[in-house]
């Protein structure tokens, strides 16, 4: 039945389209190739414009080529399902089999005949807890997860005494060492001793690794089986027993509100709020706050009463699953590790508290890294095309030495995302890669680390961001010099004799992320 429908097929067949232009009687004899893999209209225009034909017959012609076409495709299909009757009727296909690939066909082309979706974990989770965090028992869930980041936090505590126990014990030996260097001991020996210390280093951070692995695993587990059963009980009515698990404590709530106050009157001076409006027609109202802070301070919790309603993660929590989301951008290097700068300063916020609906910072960073390889691969088999193909210009010899040099890295301009629902205020963390180029002072509007804001806020836009804290500089560590009329113009002034330079400007654009391209500019 194949080699019949491979004879009908690439068959080619002439039109004929006879017409009068004046006196003359003119024929037009143009050969097709069926099936016709063209659109009839895109053919038609090209053969006017090919035999220059006049305007007159433009119509008529269409109609006779169309008509043309669908009839010889329509006989080539009698054809084909004749062969292939044929062929049924001659024992050459087997009945059965056919039957048994057209039913497939139908059912996995049916839309009532497809298979319902499987329930998803991660999904049915999703919505208990959405349920459950706009209910009454919010507190429930709030004071639960403020009890195991304080595990968590006490067992990171354990960890940083042991290492720094060891890094103190390590140092005395290594100076008893260098004293007797060059009398009782050679540069081998000390070679040996340090080998040693950094041996013990890796283990002893490896034993603290694995243990707060196995527990964050733990308490993921126990969280997620305790939401689902949770949500059972309050489907019960006749359960008396929970109004008692999730009754709020009065006391318990005021000792939260005072703390939440003290520590908005302690931040409340280092900042500044504006609304303005943007747009020359449909103008829309955007929120802006400028505040001297750490960006880390967005993630970090409070260490601070441990009972209680904790306000400053329960808006964060009310809207994890919403339209509603807060984002972060951090400055890193083009390495997609967690292992210097304030890169491991993030990972280690990250790891104070379990994330129980995301996958941890590292095994998210493994995806991002096969990702990124993939893409590289990929651009790297696209270069090798043109290059072969001769297209490759002298221009941009130096993209592709720089593609293939930085392989298994983000260039400047590109991010990755993360998500988090365990950080204090913070829901997407989008990781900028920046480089030195961003301290001179001499940005552009085509520059990298621009581009790959503009394309963070077009994210925050299309996937409900509507809260992002940008560094406003694009900076960590301020400093004097390029960022002086900065300071003019919020009328900041110079750092007055005495004080310490601010560490950190951030703005937070609230409702819409567009203000952050206007303001860059």
């Amino acid at each position: 039945m194949k080699k019949n429908r491979e004879r009908f097929c690439n068959r080619e067949r002439e039109f004929v389209y006879k017409f009068k232009v004046g006196s003359q009687c003119l024929e037009l004899r143009v050969p097709l190739r069926f099936p016709v893999q063209e659109n009839a209209s895109h053919l038609h225009g090209r053969l006017m414009l090919l035999h220059s034909l006049p305007c007159f017959i433009e119509k008529d012609l269409k109609e006779a080529l169309t008509q043309f076409i669908e009839e010889e495709s329509l006989r080539d299909y009698d054809r084909d399902a004749e062969a292939s009757l044929e062929a049924v009727k001659s024992g050459e296909v087997d009945l059965h089999q056919l039957a048994s690939t057209w039913a497939k066909a139908y059912a996995e082309t049916t839309l009532e005949h497809a298979r319902p979706e499987e329930p998803s974990w991660d999904e049915d989770f999703a919505d208990v807890y959405h349920d459950l965090i706009h209910s009454p028992a919010s507190e429930t869930l709030l004071n639960l997860e403020h009890n195991y980041f304080v595990s968590i936090s006490e067992l990171i505590g354990e960890r940083d005494v042991e290492l720094k126990k060891l890094r103190e014990r390590q140092g005395i030996e290594m100076e008893k060492v260098m004293q007797e260097l060059g009398k009782s001991l050679t540069d081998q020996d000390v070679n040996s001793l340090a080998a040693q210390h950094f041996e013990s280093q890796q283990d002893l951070e490896n034993k603290w690794s694995n243990e707060l692995k196995q527990s964050t695993a733990i308490q993921k587990q126990e969280y997620q089986e305790w939401v689902i059963k949770l949500h059972q009980d309050l489907k019960n009515p006749n359960n008396s027993s929970l109004s008692e698990e999730i009754k709020v404590q009065p006391s318990q709530f005021r000792e939260s509100v005072e703390a939440i106050g003290r520590i908005y009157e302690e931040q409340r001076k280092l900042e500044e709020s504006f609304t303005i409006h943007l747009g020359a027609q449909l103008k829309t109202m955007h929120n802006l706050r400028l505040l001297r802070a750490d960006m880390l301070d967005f993630c970090k919790h409070k260490r601070n009463h441990r009972s209680g309603v904790k306000l400053h993660r329960l808006q964060t929590a009310l809207s994890l699953y919403s339209t509603s989301l807060c984002g972060l951008v951090l400055l890193v290097d083009n390495r997609i590790n967690s292992y210097s700068g304030i890169k491991r300063d993030f990972a280690t916020v990250c790891q104070e508290c379990t994330d129980f609906h995301f996958p941890r910072i590292e095994e998210q960073l493994e995806v991002v890294q096969q990702v990124v390889l993939y893409a590289r691969t990929q651009r790297r088999s696209k270069l090798k095309e043109s290059l072969d193909s001769g297209n490759q210009n002298g221009g941009n010899d130096d993209k592709t030495k720089n593609a293939e040099r930085n392989y298994l890295n983000v260039l400047p301009g590109e991010f990755y995302i993360t998500r988090h629902s365990n950080l204090s205020e913070i829901h997407v963390a989008f990781h900028l890669c920046v480089d030195d180029h961003v301290k001179s002072g001499n940005i552009t509007a085509r520059d990298p680390a621009i581009m790959g804001l503009r394309n963070i806020l077009k994210v925050c836009c299309t996937h409900d961001i509507t809260t992002i804290s940008i560094p406003l500089l694009l900076v960590h560590d301020m400093s004097e010099g390029p960022h002086f009329k900065f300071r003019i113009l919020c009328n900041r002034g110079p750092k007055p004799p005495g004080q310490e330079p601010a560490t950190q400007q951030i703005f937070v654009i609230s409702r819409y992320c567009l203000i952050g391209v206007s303001l860059m500019e």
